[in-house]
């Protein structure tokens, strides 16, 4: 009977999920059968995944195809990201988009090749009129490639539906064999009565029994806890890890949270932080899933909550039963339970003696002699105790300030002021870099603007901060002898900067601009039929940040 009811309510899930997404309207984009490295939904740095990232077998320059009718309707080309990218706009509302790509379509990269010279740059982002590239479903359009914040060679491909969402592809009935279930690694448990960011959770491990997870009971000094989880998904023939596509938490019967993750946004999906636990992935580099709504995580059309916003109630001391379950999108089904109980004894919430109270949902502004900033209302995701400390630095034209740590995310960018504690000369105004450290490294270095006797640069990470002079131009290093261009069909060339970053890379073969493609530091072009054998220059230049620029001139033989 038992497995009667659960078959009907799977049927019943499929059908819904046939309802709300069309199943069968688009195809595989490529060839070959697809297997994933990534899944819709998964925790990634600053962001939801927000696609399909479909395994290449370890090579580039597969065909992909257009996944159903429609029109090429953008074209966007970037240095990380996705790339080189196409968009792909179908008559029932929805866009396909395929990143990381390598060349176009023949007639869709000669286009594309026009604009950029036309624009004299190689980052564009075309946007197109149906009449342009119209596709019919199948056709070629790209070759798969590892371009832009690629890491490894694969395709990825995303469907956003009418409101430009980026919705869960594995919802639209594509062919994929999987009937691995979800395994968890951690279950993790919070004290709700304190802030996320002032407590060390408890971890449990479950253990197997049979084809479900138990946990031994779990003792909470609070009467309302929050519960996250550690897990990974996989599928059959990849060992790369997933994330489930539902979850829920059940105690005593009644569901408290429900988390699905079909529909997340790109201006919502920052909110990531709030949803995962940030503090911890930091402290180990593990991604812990929450079960509760944070006071400040705007993320709330993935839940379904009780009134207290995922967190359970559990005042009356008796132990109560709680059942995880995470299904993936091919319904594929892991429960995990335990029983759960106060112990009547609450932990006292740690004073915030060391430092200043911030509050969630409200404006929160810092004001020190030499520091200054101030964060909007939807900047926290829950209560901080706000420190700062300074060091000093007799190299640098600031003390070395510490706000806070890393660990505590920050939703928004924000103006940080600080104040130099020796004269700049005015020569150097404009030559100012605040250079934010981790660990005693200098992890990146921004322009700062002086404005009325105080320098300010937009961040969004709080740490180390120091004002830093900067006068060095971007070297610019040839990453290939002459000899070698006898025979390369592309030439290349390092831009490193040490303090800031790259902000213009310009090329002339012969007199003539040509779009050199970034990534990262390395920039290079793959010479076009125009440039004939023989003797040929090139000069470059690159500019950082603050002005600085370099440039070379370099003879070569084709």
């Amino acid at each position: 009977m038992r497995s009667r009811i659960l078959l009907l309510l799977l049927l019943l899930t499929v059908s819904a999920q046939a309802q709300k997404y069309p199943q069968g309207y688009f195809r595989n984009p490529l060839d070959i059968p697809i297997l994933l490295a990534g899944n819709f939904g998964e925790c990634r740095p600053n962001h939801f995944h927000s696609g399909l990232d479909i395994k290449t077998e370890g090579k580039e320059n597969f065909k992909v195809h257009a996944a159903a009718d429609g029109y090429i309707s953008r074209i966007k080309i970037q240095n990380g990201g996705f790339g080189h990218a196409l968009y792909v706009q179908h008559p029932n509302g929805y866009t396909t988009l395929y990143a990381h790509l390598n060349n176009f379509a023949p007639e869709v990269q000669k286009y594309l090749r026009a604009e950029q010279y036309k624009r004299k740059s190689w980052a564009v982002d075309l946007y197109l009129p149906a009449s342009k590239f119209p596709v019919k479903k199948g056709d070629f359009i790209a070759y798969s490639g590892n371009t832009g914040g690629s890491t490894a060679p694969h395709l990825h491909f995303e469907i956003r539906n009418n409101k430009g969402h980026p919705v869960n592809p594995m919802l639209f009935g594509f062919k994929i064999k999987d009937n691995i279930a979800p395994k968890p690694y951690k279950v993790v448990f919070y004290n709700l009565t304190k802030s996320i960011y002032r407590q060390e959770p408890i971890t449990r491990t479950p253990k197997k029994r049979g084809s479900s997870y138990v946990l031994d009971s779990v003792i909470m000094g609070s009467n309302l806890v929050g519960v996250g989880i550690d897990m990974f998904d996989y599928m059959n023939g990849t060992n790369n890890t997933l994330n489930f596509s539902t979850a829920e938490l059940i105690m005593d019967g009644e569901v408290q949270c429900k988390i699905n993750l079909d529909d997340i946004s790109y201006d919502v999906t920052r909110y990531l932080h709030a949803y995962a636990d940030h503090k911890y992935k930091k402290e180990t580099g593990r991604w812990v899933q929450q079960f509760f709504l944070l006071p400040g995580n705007r993320l709330t059309h993935i839940y379904e909550l009780n009134k207290m916003k995922g967190g359970l109630e559990i005042e009356d001391g008796k132990a109560h039963h709680v059942t995880i379950k995470l299904n993936d999108a091919s319904n594929n089904t892991t429960t995990i339970s335990f029983y759960l109980r106060f112990s009547g004894t609450h932990t006292s919430r740690p004073a915030c003696d060391d430092g200043e109270v911030f509050r969630v949902n409200r404006i929160n502004t810092f004001t020190h002699p030499n520091v200054k900033f101030s964060l909007e209302a939807k900047d926290l995701y829950d209560d901080i105790c706000f420190t700062m400390s300074e060091r000093e630095d007799l190299n640098a034209y600031s003390a070395r300030y510490t706000l806070s740590d890393e660990t505590i995310p920050i939703h928004t960018y924000f103006s940080l002021y600080i104040k130099p504690n020796k004269p700049v000369p005015f020569e150097l105004r404009n030559k100012i870099a605040m250079v934010y450290s981790l660990d005693g490294k200098d992890e990146y270095g921004k322009d700062a603007v002086f404005d009325n006797g105080w320098y300010r640069a937009s961040v969004r990470t709080f740490g180390e901060y120091r004002l830093a002079e900067d006068t060095t131009p971007p070297q610019i290093i040839p990453m290939q002898s002459r000899t070698a261009l006898l025979k390369s069909d592309r030439i290349t060339f390092k831009a490193k900067e040490d303090i800031t970053s790259v902000v213009k890379f310009d090329a002339k073969i012969d007199g003539e601009w040509v779009p050199f493609e970034q990534n990262g530091d390395i920039f290079y072009y793959e010479f076009e039929d125009k440039f004939k054998k023989g003797d040929h220059e090139v000069v470059v230049s690159a500019t950082d940040e603050n002005g600085n620029t370099e440039s070379i001139t370099y003879t070569f033989k084709r």
